[in-house]
């Protein structure tokens, strides 16, 4: 059996029912995941390094987009070929699986989905898991196709903030956003982007899971307006990307990311 397309989100009964799929590949996206014996996974599923390969470890600030090259070698090592249908999921639920889902958008490759409610829907659904093996692949022949539209940087986004058909929404906590706290990054200040609101990640999960596409709606909606454009921000680019997915199940066009987000812009204003 062979997969042609996918949606953005998959249930973890669709993946139990897809999984033997000969095209399909199964990504674990946890963030900082130590991989020993004790290690679970989702049967078959590769582990994709976000911080140490999938992110440019020579910039200033962390999980920055890697180059079209570092991607597309990276994801070659992975064995994911062109023909591909690719399900991301991670340990938390719903968290750094949609980085990596915005990271393939962003490169050009569409037949990738998020896994809903991640490693533990999956298994509180009793679905059966195994542990981590040393294992190569085959060398995959996924190219890379750079779509700069879909990443902002820190003069994109002071260009987008004065833009009167343009919203930028914060993923962080509304503590964060409203200055309330600090920032959990030493050193780094309170504050916003100008012009931006704010709609916490977590408000878009019931529990693991994504809500429905009904209440992402109404909860976009309330904010979004007449805006034609949105941008994605968060604290460091990982969280920005659950927003980019809620509004891309909702139907919402030109959606952007902030790829430093509040570390970079923090730091350099």
């Amino acid at each position: 059996m062979k997969i042609n397309k996918i949606p953005n989100l998959v249930s973890a009964d669709w993946l139990n029912n897809n999984i033997h799929a000969s095209n399909l590949i199964v990504l674990d996206a946890t963030i900082n995941k130590v991989i020993d014996a004790a290690s679970i996974r989702i049967p078959n599923a590769r582990f994709l390094d976000i911080k140490k390969k999938f992110s440019d470890t020579s910039a200033p600030f962390p999980s920055t987009l890697p180059s079209k090259e570092q991607f597309q070698n990276e994801a070659q090592l992975l064995g994911i070929n062109q023909d591909a249908v690719i399900v991301v999921y991670d340990d938390k639920g719903i968290y750094s699986s949609a980085r990596i889902w915005w990271l393939f958008k962003v490169f050009g490759f569409d037949t990738v989905a998020v896994l809903n409610g991640g490693l533990p829907q999956w298994q509180e659904l009793d679905y059966s898991v195994e542990s981590y093996k040393n294992e190569t692949y085959d060398q995959g022949n996924f190219v890379a196709k750079y779509h700069p539209d879909l990443m902002t940087n820190f003069k994109g986004i002071n260009k987008f903030s004065i833009e009167t058909d343009t919203l930028i929404i914060d993923a962080r906590s509304a503590d964060r956003f409203n200055c309330k706290v600090d920032e959990p990054k030493e050193g780094l200040r309170r504050g916003t982007i100008p012009n931006s609101k704010n709609i916490p990640y977590t408000t878009l999960l019931n529990g693991y899971e994504l809500k429905s596409k009904v209440e992402l709606s109404k909860i976009l909606n309330n904010l979004v307006d007449d805006k034609t454009n949105l941008v994605f921000s968060c604290g460091s680019g990982i969280t920005a990307c659950i927003l980019a997915l809620a509004a891309t199940i909702c139907d919402y066009k030109n959606l952007v990311v902030y790829d430093g987000s509040w570390t970079e812009y923090g730091s350099l204003t």
